[in-house]
């Protein structure tokens, strides 16, 4: 299927879309937070529904949901995402039940732009795309736009209070990089050698306050509370035991009030209200 495109400006995850499976797809860390997340996608779209993805990657989730009846608009302001989107779909259309992955170029402040006559299921983003989005009100109000009544929205964001991280930088001397997330000014952070982006860590409060009225917020679960974030990956390989451990703990606390929002990411459940 071609790949539709908007005019965009050169990405900084451009450059770190060749080696963002072995990161965040194949990885033990990686494979632990994105299953955590199915869950969530498996349970929220139905079969023969078709739904929005803002911020793709390299296509792994929307594949996931392809193959289980569920066709995707794949969207990612990174070309070089979209294009490998595109060869993953490639590869593995022969298993999506009736379905379809539409890769296209664009940005999740785009999404008002799309068609308004031909209105999607549901929507989902995953693993921080909506942490650099700099309008988050605009970005519902668009949301709201595209979506029918009562369609799911799940979103996965990178949290505002990592234990994780606060320890793991804390014990390398790192305190700056250890309370990085807990302010509510916007900070930079280099995407590798090719450049800076802007990210944001609002807490679940003001997530809601920003989507309503539009949106119902119906659930909330912590990804990555013991399983830790993927810049661990070098040490968390040597335990691999302790990561099956930690894994099955975060089954069963994840959703523990108190607990959940000191997860790496918050992934949050809404519902396009009726109006």
């Amino acid at each position: 299927m071609p790949v539709l495109e908007t005019q965009l400006d050169p990405n900084p995850f451009d450059g770190i879309a060749e080696h963002y499976d072995s990161i965040f797809t194949e990885s033990p860390i990686g494979r632990a937070q994105r299953s955590s997340v199915w869950e969530e996608l498996a349970s929220a779209f139905r079969s023969s529904s078709h739904v929005l993805e803002i911020g793709c990657g390299t296509g792994i989730d929307a594949c996931f949901l392809a193959e289980r009846g569920i066709s995707v608009t794949a969207c990612d302001r990174s070309r070089e995402m979209v294009r490998r989107t595109e060869t993953r779909v490639r590869n593995c259309s022969s298993r999506f039940q009736n379905a379809f992955v539409l890769p296209r170029v664009m940005a999740a402040e785009q999404i008002g732009t799309l068609d308004r006559e031909h209105l999607f299921d549901g929507a989902f983003s995953n693993f921080g795309v909506l942490n650099c989005v700099p309008d988050l009100c605009k970005f519902a109000e668009d949301l709201s736009a595209v979506l029918k009544q009562r369609a799911p929205v799940v979103l996965c964001m990178m949290g505002p209070c990592c234990a994780w991280e606060m320890a793991w930088f804390l014990r390398h001397g790192q305190g700056r990089r250890a309370f990085r997330r807990l302010t509510s000014h916007p900070v930079e952070a280099r995407v590798g050698a090719y450049g800076v982006v802007t990210v944001r860590y609002p807490a679940v409060r003001e997530m809601k306050r920003m989507f309503e009225p539009k949106f119902r917020l119906k659930g909330v679960k912590g990804v990555g509370l013991l399983v830790p974030p993927t810049y661990v990956g070098d040490w968390a390989s040597r335990f691999a035991g302790w990561m099956s451990l930690a894994r099955s703990a975060d089954g069963v606390l994840s959703r523990w009030p108190g607990l959940r929002v000191l997860a790496d990411h918050v992934l949050l459940t809404f519902e396009r209200s009726q109006m």
